[in-house]
């Protein structure tokens, strides 16, 4: 397996980790409030939408960080 191939399924798997962990917390908020009366998929949508936008966000937080550990390896 090459370097690129390995990077990608890290990156993949990170992605989809941190949405579901995204997707596991936001089922902490009452958003029963915020939703209007038979708008549910709609909410659900969102929810989802959500989810994916924050945890790739803090996917590529992670990974960002994590190379930048490496090359300032690489620097020293």
């Amino acid at each position: 397996m090459t370097l690129v191939a390995l990077q990608s399924v890290v990156n993949l798997v990170s992605h989809v980790f941190f949405v579901l962990i995204a997707f596991w917390s936001l089922q902490a908020l009452r958003t029963d409030t915020f939703i209007k009366k038979y708008h549910i998929p709609q909410a659900r949508t969102l929810y989802i939408l959500l989810a994916i936008a924050i945890g790739y966000t803090v996917s590529n937080f992670f990974i960002d960080f994590i190379l930048s550990i490496q090359n300032l390896f690489f620097f020293l």
